[in-house]
């Protein structure tokens, strides 16, 4: 049961959808890939006006909450981030750091729990398969299409659980 008197849920992913990863993406093409490189770069993601410019709307008549399949031991400099591009405060959703589950799957378990007691307005991403389990599951969806796709990114969050 949704707590109706509380204000709504936006719902925001952040890995190329309010973060650009393009500067990262060359510690996804080695082999092994540079996970540790991948992360430690992140702090220095450029932001997303797109994304960014959504987040703050959403703000005025949604709680924005951020929902990514980075890991947990990533909290801090995500937070840092986040603050550094005056976005708004909220609730910070991580992947445990021995999660490989695909993204699809986490995401779409967060948006289920939180949907319990809150009313989700909208979700955020830019992952195809995370949006069309988030469509199939009711959930109104906004595709982040402002990002370059990466094939290495892609094949992380589902394949290997990483992101």
């Amino acid at each position: 049961m949704t707590d109706s008197s509380a204000r709504p849920l936006a719902v925001f992913d952040l890995d190329n959808t309010l973060a650009d990863t393009a500067h990262r993406q060359r510690f996804l093409e080695r082999k092994p890939r540079d996970w540790d490189g991948f992360f430690a770069a992140a702090p220095d993601d450029p932001p997303i006006a797109e994304g960014i410019e959504l987040a703050l709307e959403s703000a005025k008549e949604c709680e924005v909450v951020y929902l990514t399949g980075r890991p947990e031991r990533c909290r801090r400099d995500t937070l840092d981030w986040l603050a550094a591009q005056g976005l708004p405060e909220g609730r910070l959703h991580m992947r445990r750091n021995d999660d490989r589950r695909p993204a699809r799957r986490t995401k779409l378990e967060t948006l289920r729990r939180l949907a319990r007691t809150r009313e989700i307005r909208l979700f955020v991403d830019d992952d195809e398969l995370v949006c069309d389990d988030a469509e199939r599951a009711g959930f109104r969806v906004v595709r982040a299409r402002w990002a370059a796709p990466s094939t290495e990114l892609k094949v992380a969050q589902e394949r290997e659980g990483r992101t």
